[in-house]
């Protein structure tokens, strides 16, 4: 019979959501195990989604700086080559320190790993079963706990006809790791994952096409952003087909065939690699719901939970993408931390109006709160202050005026409702934004608080005066 080992708290996936809750369960005092399935820890964001693609993103902004723009500058760089597999390396070992350091943490925290895939055999049960290779039979282990974390993630999403097949027709993971730079990427969705990628490969001299079959890409921004985004992507030299719907593909040789339709009209459109990035699914696949009777949503796959992240079976719980909400790192980094601590008694919760968003093209997009099309939604009367990075001397001195922010209020209150950023370095300003909305603030507190200068976070405090009409700069 295997050995039954007894936990206070299981975690079950070390991405973002898993190792966050495991170490705040140990700094809690609760004897924590974490499993992972895969060698190395940190989940999909850590290994195959942010993290390696954060670093291609700014090793191919290099290439384009040196190739488009360091002559702005009086530098001439001669004869520009590129290395890809040089390239794929430092993305590699970004992606090993920082996986290795999840393991140094969980380690430094008495947490222990083990590597397998797990399964729910009971209420308070989990079976971690092993591959141990040279074709023999999975070995098994029991681990036994007084709660039960599920943070497996997600995966992404097959559409029928397109299925994946690791060489022309690819996902996001794939994506990652051409060996050598597509001529024409097609892109089947509109979506971050789709344009990060397109703005890597589009960088790196690849023909980039996005088809979306809905009127904007990025559909969940701010229109007024996504716009804007659209037309600075379409500047860049990305083919966006919008309305337009994949209706097949077929692989012939060294290139795949896509069939496109737009109202009545079809085109084939023939790449040589097709990125099939139409959003992710919960990971929800042989751990054994069913068997212990956790209920998901028929329609989506979610598992349901209750404001303590806890599931319809009183001891296990769920966070990150496994349930409702947008699917980002740091959404399954908050919950993972809200979780354990109500497992603790402690109250945890994580305020879903203060999750920022952030896609990481150039410019860069990042959002937190309500859009002007939500706030129209609900008739909440709202104020709208903007401005211009061709306004803010720091970026006209780096070059980079394309974009703006866009402060949403109340019209009665000033409370800020929403903020939405276009533009250099929006990955980062968005952070004072997110406080605020957790603080409460209005656009009045931004307006009075004194801002660096030169700095693009002036922008910010300049949107914030033309809520109130009390801009200096702005016309």
């Amino acid at each position: 019979m295997a050995k039954k080992e007894i936990y206070d708290l299981i975690v079950v996936g070390s991405g973002p959501g898993g190792y966050v809750a495991a170490v705040r369960a140990a700094q809690l005092g609760l004897k924590t195990a974490c499993i992972e399935k895969e060698t190395r820890l940190g989940g999909v964001c850590l290994n195959v989604g942010c993290i390696p693609s954060k670093a291609l993103l700014d090793s191919s902004e290099y290439y384009h700086l040196a190739k488009d723009h360091l002559v702005e500058h009086g530098i001439k760089t001669g004869k520009l080559t590129l290395d890809l597999s040089v390239m794929m390396a430092r993305k590699e070992q970004v992606v090993e320190e920082l996986t290795g350091n999840v393991r140094k943490l969980l380690e430094g925290n008495n947490i222990e790993i083990f590597k397998g895939t797990a399964c729910l055999a009971g209420e308070d049960r989990v079976e971690v079963r092993q591959d141990t290779g040279s074709g023999r039979k999975k070995t098994a282990q029991t681990l036994q706990a007084k709660s039960i974390i599920l943070a497996t993630g997600s995966t992404p999403v097959q559409v029928p006809g397109l299925e994946f097949d690791g060489k022309r027709i690819v996902n996001s993971t794939e994506a990652l790791e051409f060996k050598t730079i597509p001529k024409h990427l097609g892109i089947v969705g509109g979506g971050y994952i789709g344009l990060e990628l397109g703005s890597v490969w589009l960088r790196l001299g690849t023909k980039v096409t996005v088809v979306e079959m809905l009127p904007q890409i990025a559909s969940t921004m701010d229109g007024q952003v996504g716009r804007t985004l659209d037309r600075i992507l379409r500047k860049q030299g990305m083919d966006i087909r919008l309305n337009t719907r994949v209706s097949g593909a077929k692989i012939q040789k060294n290139s795949v065939r896509v069939t496109l339709e737009n109202k009545d009209k079809k085109e084939v459109l023939s790449c040589d690699r097709l990125l099939v990035s139409v959003g992710r699914r919960p990971l929800t696949q042989h751990l054994g719901l069913e068997d212990i009777g956790v209920k998901t949503d028929a329609k989506t796959g979610h598992v349901l939970v209750d404001e303590s992240y806890r599931t319809n079976i009183p001891n296990v719980y769920a966070i990150g993408d496994l349930i409702p909400g947008p699917m980002l790192a740091h959404k399954a980094s908050a919950e993972g931390i809200a979780a354990v601590e109500c497992i603790a008694g402690l109250p945890g919760e994580v305020n879903y109006d203060a999750i920022p968003a952030v896609v990481y093209t150039w410019p860069e997009v990042a959002s937190v709160g309500l859009t002007e099309e939500q706030v129209k939604e609900r008739n909440i009367p709202y104020c709208v202050g903007t401005y211009p990075f061709s306004g803010a001397g720091r970026a006209r001195c780096m070059g980079e005026k394309d974009g703006f922010v866009k402060l949403i209020a109340h019209s009665k209150t000033d409370r800020i409702l929403g903020v939405h950023i276009i533009g250099p370095r929006a990955a980062d300003m968005i952070a004072e934004c997110v406080l605020a909305i957790e603080f409460g603030a209005s656009s009045e507190d931004i307006a009075r608080t004194v801002h660096g200068h030169p700095t693009f976070a002036e922008a910010l405090q300049e949107a914030a005066m033309g809520v109130r009409k009390c801009s200096i700069y702005a016309s």
